[in-house]
């Protein structure tokens, strides 16, 4: 008996072990993978975030960028305080580099209101410096910038945030290509601060309209001379007329639009309202302000597709007209004041050419008078093929003060450098010429090749006695310089990987 009870303990505690061993090797029942699944509700690239409705895109581009004779990237030859581009001589960087990443991320989501989106495009950019100052130079080292050119919200045709303007044709400065420096149009490529609303029509009618931020840009604000204070004449060498007289801000541009796109192409009529906000005549308070002066712009803009010259070839044109609002034709990114210089064919030392683009001058006790310019520009693309495409293309502005400024102005020429041998009138034109090539190997790279002559139509003449620039980094002795047009010729190499 004794054994048989042994036996039987010993069994059940055997089954007893075994059991408990299969017990913990029991499979713990795992979670459901969420996999990625494809959007197709927005176009290709798009995917849901797991767990959610909302679509999301990741995207952007790498580019090297390698600029012959100009400024910086990408723009004509020329000087300004801190950045000596157009003295041509031996303190002048004759090639820029880039190198830059952009990402940017687009996330929608449907709901009974219409699609929810947010856009951001972020952009990471490394630049070589620059030569500044006279002998022995200075050099500014490049480094890394920063950019937010995009981050908004869509909501029920209400656009908040900051992106391009509503003003600008869908093709900003780059009809065909060139450079960022290309006059006879709007361009707020990298982004200009808004609230707007777009109502859709159908059939590709659009109407927007839009209060827009323009201190929220770079040379966006404008300049606004006040001519209460003389300048330097090696300031006034590089178009600096007179002291920014700009205020605070007290209204936002008032924007509007009207598009139509269709197959056939693209034709849009746009017009902005500027308030112009003076600070005071002088330093103080007590000394006194011009009263407020709203500038105005228009612009129209036609693109024609389907050209019988070949498929995807395109023809893109713009012209505007601007009364106190000069940055919605000499665009962002053109500079606010600058100088090229060159050689003399009258024995003068060297010649220079300067110019300044202003919305209006001011001088004691006075009123604004503002500045009224008109500019075109246009370009054409052909496909030659898959691979190969070439653009040519082309801008045109001009620049007029009125003749109270004029004469504001020029008092301030005459004291500088006398009226002796010289002949002050600050209006001028401003003109761009280029072609380009792109080859695609692949898709999603391309490398172009992009050539431009830039041409500056001063209407000084004569000679002055100029003085030694050194501290404006052109580094240019004091001795007599013609008054003389300028041209600038440049090249830029330029490979990009879109992703």
């Amino acid at each position: 008996m004794k054994l048989v009870k042994s036996l039987l303990l010993g069994s059940a505690a055997g089954l007893i072990a075994v059991g408990g061993a299969q017990a913990a090797d029991l499979p713990v029942k795992a979670k459901a993978v969420e996999y990625v699944k494809i959007c197709s509700l927005y176009g290709a690239g798009f995917y849901y975030m797991p767990g959610t409705d909302t679509c999301i895109k990741l995207g952007g581009y790498l580019r090297a960028d390698v600029i012959f004779g100009g400024s910086g990237d990408y723009g004509f030859n020329y000087t300004q305080a801190g950045a000596n581009g157009g003295s041509n001589n031996r303190v002048q960087n004759y090639y820029y580099t880039r190198a830059r990443m952009d990402f940017n991320v687009d996330t929608r989501t449907a709901t009974e209101y219409g699609v929810v989106r947010t856009y951001a495009d972020m952009i990471f950019s490394y630049d070589t410096g620059n030569f500044t100052g006279s002998n022995p130079s200075s050099f500014t080292a490049g480094g890394v910038s920063l950019g937010l050119y995009h981050a908004f919200i869509q909501f029920a045709g209400f656009t908040m945030g900051r992106t391009v303007s509503i003003y600008d044709a869908p093709w900003q400065s780059y009809n065909a290509g060139g450079p960022d420096t290309v006059p006879g149009g709007s361009n707020h490529v990298t982004g200009i601060n808004q609230f707007a609303y777009t109502a859709d029509f159908g059939q590709g009618m659009t109407g927007s309209v839009a209060l827009e931020m323009p201190d929220t840009q770079s040379n966006g604000a404008g300049n606004l001379w006040n001519m209460t204070t003389p300048v330097t004449g090696a300031s006034y060498m590089t178009g600096v007329y007179g002291n920014n007289g700009l205020g605070g801000t007290r209204s936002p541009d008032i924007v509007g639009a009207f598009r139509v796109d269709q197959a056939w192409g693209l034709a849009q009529l746009s017009a902005s309202a500027h308030d112009l906000h003076p600070g005071y005549y002088g330093t103080t308070e007590p000394t006194g302000h011009p009263s407020d002066k709203w500038g105005w712009s228009v612009q129209g803009a036609l693109s024609i597709k389907n050209i019988p010259t070949g498929a995807g070839d395109s023809i893109n044109l713009n012209a505007v007209y601007t009364d106190g609002d000069s940055r919605r034709n000499f665009q962002v990114l053109f500079p606010n004041n600058f100088a090229i210089f060159s050689g003399s064919g009258i024995g003068a030392y060297q010649s220079v050419g300067f110019a300044s683009i202003t919305d209006g001058v001011f001088g004691a006790g006075g009123g604004i008078e503002t500045t009224k310019t008109w500019g075109f520009r246009g370009g054409y693309t052909h496909n030659w093929n898959p691979y190969w495409a070439t653009g040519v293309y082309g801008g045109y502005a001009q620049l007029k003060y009125s003749d109270t400024a004029k004469t504001l102005i020029c008092a301030n020429f005459t004291a500088l450098y006398g009226a002796a041998s010289a002949t002050c009138n600050p209006d001028f034109s401003f003109g761009v010429v280029g072609v380009n090539t792109v080859w695609t190997p692949v898709k999603n790279l391309a490398f172009t090749a992009d050539l431009s002559w830039s041409r500056l139509d001063q209407k000084y003449s004569g000679t002055i006695s100029g003085p030694n620039t050194a501290l404006l980094t052109a580094a240019k002795p004091a001795a007599t310089y013609e008054l003389k047009d300028q041209n600038s010729l440049t090249l830029m190499l330029r490979a990009n990987r879109t992703f």
